[in-house]
């Protein structure tokens, strides 16, 4: 991502981390602008969007949706195809055109709890360290996650707990 090692970011000051987080964050802005889409990600699906010439029906456009492959066309003209950064569920995949100027693209990611830095393998990619998580309530987890994040809050604060309760060092 940066062309500075972790070892050597790490080194610097916060204010030249600040100018160095600056600086890649232009560089990746400018790489996204470059793709024929624009897109967006929550921790479980993909959307993306490309705008197409005014008045393009469905029949015009060709949308391949396959488990770790993608494939746009519009008007016969490929607007981008290649391995997808991570497998999508298929069943919850489809594409629209909205108002004949906008073709958007829905992935549901097959493992929803992970950032993808690209959508496609062969595209730039964003730095995935930087996102944050929209806030989201217990009751959105499956069983098993929930049932692992209430053991961790638990055991949080007991911890939080016994540190109150212990005395401090002199």
């Amino acid at each position: 991502m940066s062309a500075l090692s972790a070892d050597e970011y790490s080194q610097l000051s916060r204010d030249e981390q600040g100018v160095e987080d600056q600086v890649q964050m232009e560089r990746i802005r400018k790489e996204q602008e470059s793709l024929p889409y624009a897109w967006g990600q929550k921790l479980d699906h993909v959307e993306m969007s490309f705008p197409v010439p005014p008045g393009t029906r469905a029949r015009q456009v060709q949308v391949t949706l396959k488990r770790t492959y993608l494939s746009v066309l519009v008007h016969n003209n490929v607007v981008v195809e290649g391995t997808l950064y991570r497998p999508i569920q298929l069943d919850g995949s489809t594409w629209t055109i909205d108002d004949g100027q906008m073709l958007s693209v829905y992935l549901e990611k097959e493992n929803g709890n992970e950032w993808w830095p690209h959508v496609v393998t062969h595209h730039p990619q964003i730095d995935t360290t930087k996102l944050t998580p929209e806030d989201s309530q217990l009751s959105d987890l499956d069983g098993e996650t929930r049932t692992m994040v209430e053991r961790m809050m638990f055991e949080n604060r007991q911890r939080q707990m016994k540190q109150a309760r212990a005395p401090s060092a002199p």
